[in-house]
């Protein structure tokens, strides 16, 4: 194994206290990249530092790279941060999660095991309400439990391909590299609520909305969407992020709000205290370059006609001179 790729990693994961536009965003992503050239943005508001070879020529610790980091932040933007810092990417976002604001938490290499271990389960990426629910009623609810268990049990449990996932974050393993970051080939909405949400309809809602100012912004740029991701962000600053492709690239409103709804009914919030959503749509085409299915429905058709006609009444008359009735004050 070469020297690069044999060296002990040291990733950051900054955690940004401040909703974003696009532009500000890009701006850090730029801002970090005088750290070290490998960032990577983690929508809506973190972004990940590869500082492994960034510590010899800045000749620092990997704590005090991330205190340069997060400094220049707080100068150059006003922003302030949590931070994480350990050997992989899961790591060092578990570990920003669980710093308050200002804060770093380091977890060496040597003691991911142990910092791991009495960690609720729910605190590792990609664990659903419905799979903590399951380990919940078999008395499964830390990592250490999980990393006790023996194989065949959890595989029982969950199935071999999720039985054999969770076994590997549980014990820490993440050999995901850092990938700079690329010309923006997504596009975002978000809303952060004024309070707590516990209230399902008004989570519908706020999606809802959500998908329908993608929607306007993906015919405005005349682009299309392949892929949607909703991110829900809880009281206690966690978050969970649902992803699902299109059965084809599209702009149309009613389309995207369909696939949004679908994945927050599949989140199964329940009572769950919301603080903000993010809708992104990912995987852009020009919208001439994109294949659409025929449709002998004449509604379909209506439909998008109705669309249209909305979209130039807004352009001349303003962002909410057309709604749609679920969205009607």
């Amino acid at each position: 194994m070469s020297g690069a790729s044999a060296r002990q990693r040291h990733i950051a994961h900054l955690h940004l206290h401040a909703v974003l536009t696009e532009a500000q965003y890009a701006d850090i992503i730029e801002l970090m990249s005088e750290v070290t050239p490998h960032v990577q943005a983690v929508p809506p508001d973190a972004v990940q530092l590869d500082l492994t070879s960034a510590l010899r020529y800045f000749d620092l610790s990997p704590y005090d790279m991330v205190q340069t980091a997060m400094i220049r932040l707080k100068l150059f933007y006003g922003i302030d941060s949590s931070a994480g810092l350990a050997g992989n990417r899961m790591l060092a976002a578990m570990a920003a999660d669980a710093s308050a604001p200002g804060d770093t938490t380091w977890v060496p290499v040597e003691r991911a095991a142990e910092w791991l271990y009495p960690r609720p389960v729910t605190a590792l990426p990609g664990i659903g309400r419905a799979t903590a629910s399951t380990l919940s009623r078999y008395g499964l609810h830390t990592i250490g439990q999980i990393t006790d268990l023996p194989a065949a049990t959890l595989q029982r449990l969950l199935g071999a391909g999720q039985a054999r996932l969770l076994a590997e974050r549980a014990r820490g393993h993440d050999l995901r590299p850092v990938v700079p970051a690329e010309p923006a080939t997504h596009l975002s909405a978000d809303l952060v609520l004024d309070q707590d949400c516990l209230d399902p309809a008004r989570q519908h809602r706020a999606v809802l909305g959500l998908a329908e100012q993608v929607g306007l912004r993906l015919r405005g740029e005349s682009q299309v969407a392949g892929r949607l991701a909703l991110t829900v962000r809880y009281a206690d600053r966690s978050s969970t992020t649902r992803t699902r492709t299109l059965p084809e690239s599209t702009d149309h409103s009613p389309a995207l709000a369909a696939v949004a709804l679908g994945l927050l009914a599949g989140l199964g919030l329940q009572r769950a205290r919301v603080r903000a959503f993010v809708i992104r749509a990912d995987d852009l085409l020009p919208a001439d370059r994109a294949c659409r299915q025929l449709s002998l429905d004449p509604g379909d058709a209506r439909a998008r006609a109705a669309e249209a006609a909305a979209d130039r009444a807004r352009h001349r008359f303003g962002a909410k001179a057309v709604r749609p009735a679920a969205l009607a004050d």
